[in-house]
């Protein structure tokens, strides 16, 4: 069983990291073209604007996806739950776009209509949520893929060809090209998720509508279409999620309450930069293996001694799925460690003269370039704070979860006193938020650190925090490369190239560190190759 799952996890995760890869690289490809057309204020209205719509989405949905993720009970009644989601959001986008409103609003033309079409998308994406979570449900990672390809695609012909059609026709049309793209992908979305589904759903006898489900012994219905135990699992995470998104989405609060448009278009940049591995990267894995774990532990709550009676295979198998969680839950970690090893070493000083490269002139006034060398010590506690608290989500009883919430509550006041010392006492801008997340990682990485600890211990299974740090061989020489990429070698010789002649010779001292690493962890790397293999060397077997 451990094998099948950790086969369909693994498959499922490199067909999203793919879909983020291809999506990401042509958002960036888009977002180069546009950069030429848009000023930093019209980029920190689309910070905005992409601010309203992920709240909306976030509080309509983001309990219930992780409830779903934990237990099922039926396609159907994982496809009825997800129309709160609907019921939910209609509301809140009014609310929430009334408040938008009345607020300061930005001094953009368009910017009402530009916020209603957000509205009119974000509705549509949350009624996509019963044939994604259909999908999540029945494993379709294919289905999944081509809707959210085709949707990014279509955003970026969307709110390119807007911008650039209003460019050459000489009009002013404010933040309007971002709204039509954000149309776009909803609608595309929506289309490839019904097309794809519906013959799925007639195939394996459920629908995608609301229909009553019937109850049992172990799983009563409330209302006649909606999983009892599903319900009161998502009302347990409903406080959870909320604290959650304050801490997650903190920083763009922050940037958008304390900032002019200028420094949050240079933040918008910068993050968008910075956050482009854990976008295509971290984000993939943390969706594939929250679901895996979810899996593997199911059931495990509990110790092998209690009350049910378990036969000696069923326990095998129990401690068989616990020891390949513990196992990939340490890869997965080391793996992130030896990517922030490059992120931290690298990134601080390459960073930002790439970004003069790619972002053009008008944006080296900014203090964009700031922004992303300190948001690259940040991405190493994005993404182990990924993972471990996805284990915690898909592992926690609803105790353990209440305990989590209660937690965050303390981690939001050191967030918002760092916060408050970074930005009003320190003046750091841009710098201070991202410091002010990294303190609220670091705390929120302990707690999850602390729990993955607790939870393998009493399942008598090994699990150890020391095997998921890169070898000393590989971190021997960190210390000494930022200096040496600062003294640029090579660029006496390279020097008529300007910034290309920079760019060489970081990339030299950049490229033999990489080979360093690649070279003493080779054995590791090969066993997270093998980790992938399952998924293909099962295909075979069906076809015989």
């Amino acid at each position: 069983m451990s094998q099948s799952i950790l086969s369909a996890s693994a498959k499922g995760a490199t067909f999203l990291i793919l879909l983020q890869v291809a999506s990401r690289a042509l958002t960036f490809t888009v977002n180069q073209i546009l950069l030429r057309f848009l000023s930093p204020e019209l980029l920190g209205v689309s910070a905005q604007l992409e601010l309203f719509s992920i709240s909306v989405l976030y509080f309509a949905r983001e309990s219930l996806r992780v409830a779903l993720q934990r237990q099922a009970h039926g396609t159907q009644a994982v496809v009825n739950l997800a129309y709160l989601a609907v019921v939910t959001g209609l509301p809140l986008t009014y609310v929430l776009a009334h408040l938008w409103l009345r607020s300061d609003t930005p001094k953009v033309p368009y910017f009402a209509e530009a916020l209603g079409l957000y509205c009119v998308a974000t509705i549509i994406e949350l009624l996509t949520e019963p044939s994604f979570s259909a999908v999540q449900q029945k494993l379709l990672y294919k289905v999944r893929a081509s809707a959210e390809s085709t949707a990014t695609l279509l955003r970026c012909f969307g709110t390119c060809g807007t911008a650039i059609l209003a460019n050459r026709m000489g009009t002013d049309i404010g933040a309007l090209p971002f709204s039509i793209g954000q149309l776009a992908y909803a609608l595309g979305l929506l289309i490839v998720y019904l097309f794809n589904m519906w013959p799925v759903a007639r195939d394996e006898r459920f629908t995608l509508r609301p229909s009553r489900i019937a109850p049992s012994k172990d799983t009563p219905v409330t209302f006649k279409y909606l999983s009892t135990p599903l319900l009161r699992l998502t009302g347990s995470l409903t406080l959870q999620s909320a604290l959650k998104y304050i801490l997650t989405q903190g920083d763009s609060l922050l940037i958008t309450t304390y900032t002019t448009l200028t420094d949050q278009g240079a933040y918008a940049l910068a993050s968008n930069y910075g956050g482009l591995i854990a976008r295509m990267l971290f984000q993939p894995i943390e969706e594939s293996s929250r679901n895996m774990f979810a899996k593997l532990c199911a059931g495990q709550g509990t110790a092998p001694d209690a009350k049910t009676r378990i036969s000696g295979q069923q326990l095998q198998e129990r401690k068989r799925n616990l020891s390949q969680a513990a196992k990939v839950l340490t890869i997965i970690l080391r793996l992130y460690n030896i990517i922030s090893l490059f992120a931290v070493t690298l990134g601080p000083t390459l960073a930002p003269l790439l970004l003069s490269v790619v972002a053009g002139k008008q944006w080296s006034t900014t203090n964009a370039s700031n922004v992303l060398a300190t948001y690259c010590y940040y991405i190493p506690f994005l993404a182990i704070n990924g993972v471990t608290e996805g284990f915690v989500a898909a592992v926690a009883t609803n105790k353990q979860l209440y305990a989590q919430s209660i937690s965050m509550g303390f981690f939001f006041a050191a967030f918002a006193g760092s916060a408050w010392f970074f930005l009003e006492q320190l003046q750091l801008g841009g710098s201070g938020v991202v410091l002010a997340n990294t303190v609220n990682m670091a705390l929120r990485i302990v707690w999850n650190t602390w729990f993955i600890n607790r939870f393998f211990g009493g399942q008598d299974t090994p699990f150890r925090l020391l095997d998921t740090l890169p070898s000393v061989t590989s971190l021997a020489p960190a210390a000494i490369i930022p200096m040496l990429m600062r003294m640029k070698p090579g660029l006496g010789f390279v020097s008529k190239f300007g910034v290309l002649g920079e760019l060489v010779g970081m990339g030299m001292v950049a490229g033999l560190f990489a080979v360093h690493v690649l070279f003493f962890e080779r054995r590791f790397l090969v066993e997270c190759y093998r980790l992938l293999r399952p998924a293909r060397s099962a295909q075979p077997a069906k076809g015989q």
